[in-house]
């Protein structure tokens, strides 16, 4: 994978979750380290910001992304240092944010809502990429290659706001059964305090599933260099629908999915667990609801 500017979502998420367990000896200061943590994703933000942003220097910025497919894909969260946004790493991100709040939400005191936060600015996004325009899900905005040139500001940026997208005909079942994942995920943690929002998140979860599970194929094979060298699907395609189904079988007990996961099979064991790989996560996760 080519060089990353900054410090990626995927990685402060790996951190987050990581830290919520409580096997360490010492005694570091969590709550400072927590807040952080989810303060990160402000400073990340794309769209429209609200009034009760915490990182003050950031501004509004892509209010015009999607504009290119003419569709409202604003929102969301800037990869690493870049200007692009990046929706295989960022859905994983959105999943691993929620299973975090999922397992450890009791935990985490006055952040828990920051946390909430955080994920719902990832699936707004996420549910208009996934509803923009019946047959596509989008899965990038802005010009990874032209972005790694030029060094600016979000509020400032100047490059193509390129938009990315996958379908029956170019399809990507990676990238789809991740953002499944993300949805399903995160419907479980506003189940309780937004019913309503919970619904949508996983009936377009089902769906976006649905999509991934029919039009089968690498989504780094449909879209070429706008998706490598950066994030290309490495462990190709198997181990999202595995991901997404096993999200799926939780949000809902129906015995499809868990039918489906037995039908697919995986790769054999694997310790790796990562952004691209999910093998190791769909095994704990299904060990878990046993």
């Amino acid at each position: 994978m080519a060089m990353r500017r900054g410090v990626s979502l995927r990685c402060c998420c790996l951190f987050l979750f990581l830290l919520l367990i409580e096997n360490a000896h010492g005694n570091p200061n969590y709550r400072e380290a927590l807040a952080k943590s989810l303060l990160f994703f402000q400073g990340q933000r794309s769209g429209r910001l609200p009034k009760d942003q915490q990182i003050t220097w950031r501004s509004n910025s892509g209010l015009s992304d999607g504009l290119f497919a003419h569709v409202d894909l604003t929102g969301g969260y800037y990869d690493a240092g870049d200007n692009v946004k990046f929706n295989f790493p960022m859905a994983f991100t959105t999943t691993m944010l929620s299973w975090s709040t999922l397992e450890y939400g009791k935990k985490m005191g006055p952040e828990l809502q920051n946390a909430r936060a955080a994920i719902r600015w990832a699936t707004d996004y996420l549910l208009k990429c996934a509803t923009a325009t019946p047959g596509k899900l989008y899965v990038g905005v802005g010009d990874p290659n032209a972005d790694h040139k030029c060094w600016e500001r979000p509020e400032d940026m100047d490059t193509v706001r390129s938009v990315y997208s996958v379908s029956a005909s170019n399809p990507g079942s990676d990238v789809a059964g991740e953002t499944a994942a993300a949805l399903a995920a995160a419907s479980l943690v506003f189940r309780k305090g937004d019913p309503r929002y919970a619904s949508l998140l996983l009936r377009t979860a089902k769906n976006v599933l649905q999509f991934a599970m029919q039009y089968r194929g690498a989504y780094s094979d449909s879209l070429g260099s706008a998706v490598c060298p950066f994030y290309c699907s490495y462990s190709g395609y198997k181990d999202e629908l595995l991901w997404g189904a096993a999200w799926l079988f939780r949000a809902t007990n129906d015995v499809t999915y868990y039918n489906f996961i037995k039908s697919v099979g995986d790769d054999g064991g694997t310790d790796v667990f990562s952004w691209d790989n999910k093998f190791a996560g769909a095994h704990v996760l299904l060990a878990r609801l046993y």
